[in-house]
């Protein structure tokens, strides 16, 4: 392990903002994260997985601790399900590809969405109808203060819509280690409700489908929509689609009657972020190296050399008219730093 001094995180951050760290290190084992934890006790930290789900809108004063910890396996299987396991390194795309290779079903309808699998549970990440705490079982994560293991239950990590226990009660106090989830072996629940999907699949003129399937699916729509970190740099969505109560959308529907919404329960209505954005005239606009892509109006863009505060004043001004336009409040799912 070598501690690297102002060191570049142009590479280690999907909008490919140019940022410095003040000081470095990629931990490969957990002993190795022990010993860097315990080395360093005093010095101020910041934890990189894979850089998916962040802006940089300036340096880094601090240890960024670069968590690189790979390896993947099978814990336990029976006749119907398998538990498999895999270290908070691993990249969640090659992940979900690996399981499906193995036919275990479960994480399918999540494929090619960027990140390592060690942060998904503190987003709870998902698309097209699932999301991590439908087969999420536990996780491992090291106390940074006193280097303790625990492990996190599903139900521990209070898990709700783009929410865990780790953005909230125990925010920067673990780093997740390893993640263990429970997939089937057969008898898949596919899950095709997503219209896209469906449609997908049709023009595929795939009429059973498998879990490779719904994966290719899947993989064809985010690829249409959205565009490649190491083309375009952006860090997918980078609004959360926000939930209103049901009592407020009505007043808010009468005014816009053509508003896309789904019902969450009797009291509460989810409208689409990006329905919003492209509504209010954002979708394809660019200023200067910053903007909005033109497929996906949720994706915020790095054109080429735009800062991490071009890209947040960008979203800024989208939130501003939106609720200008709305009085609806949309928050930013990417963590800025």
């Amino acid at each position: 392990m070598e501690i690297l001094n102002q060191f570049s995180l142009k590479k280690y951050n999907t909008f490919g903002i140019e940022a410095s760290a003040r000081r470095f290190v990629a931990v490969h084992s957990v002993a190795e994260l022990k010993t860097i934890l315990q080395e360093n006790a005093s010095e101020k930290k910041f934890i990189l997985g894979g850089g998916s789900n962040m802006l940089l809108t300036q340096d880094v004063d601090a240890l960024v601790i670069h968590i690189d910890l790979k390896g993947k396996k099978i814990i336990r299987e029976d006749d119907d399900f398998v538990w498999v396991e895999s270290h908070a390194g691993e990249n969640w795309h090659e992940f979900v590809l690996w399981t499906i290779d193995q036919n275990f079903g479960g994480l399918e309808n999540m494929s090619l969405i960027p990140g390592n699998v060690g942060t998904t549970p503190v987003q709870n990440i998902g698309a097209y109808g699932a999301e991590i705490k439908d087969s999420f079982v536990s996780c491992d994560a090291i106390n940074i203060e006193t280097q303790e293991i625990r492990t996190f239950t599903n139900e521990e990590c209070k898990f709700g819509y783009r929410e865990s226990i780790f953005k909230n009660e125990v925010k920067n106090q673990y780093i997740i280690t390893s993640v263990a989830f429970k997939l089937t072996r057969n008898n898949h629940k596919i899950n095709t409700s997503y219209g896209d999907i469906t449609a997908e699949l049709a023009k595929q003129n795939v009429t059973i489908p498998t879990l490779k399937d719904v994966s290719n699916a899947v993989i064809a729509i985010r690829q249409s929509k959205l565009p490649d970190p190491k083309e375009l740099g952006n860090s997918g969505s980078f609004f959360k689609n926000p939930i209103i109560p049901a009592s407020k959308f009505e007043i808010i529907h009468s005014k816009f009657p053509e508003m896309k919404y789904f019902t969450v329960s009797d009291t509460e209505v989810k409208v689409p972020a990006g329905w919003l954005i492209e509504q209010a005239g954002f979708k394809g606009k660019r200023y200067g190296d910053a903007g909005i892509h033109k497929n996906q109006a949720l994706v915020l863009v790095n054109y080429g050399n735009a800062t991490g505060s071009e890209i947040l004043a960008v979203s800024k001004n989208i939130q501003q008219t939106i609720f200008d336009t709305f009085g609806i409040h949309i928050e930013a799912e990417v963590n800025i730093i």
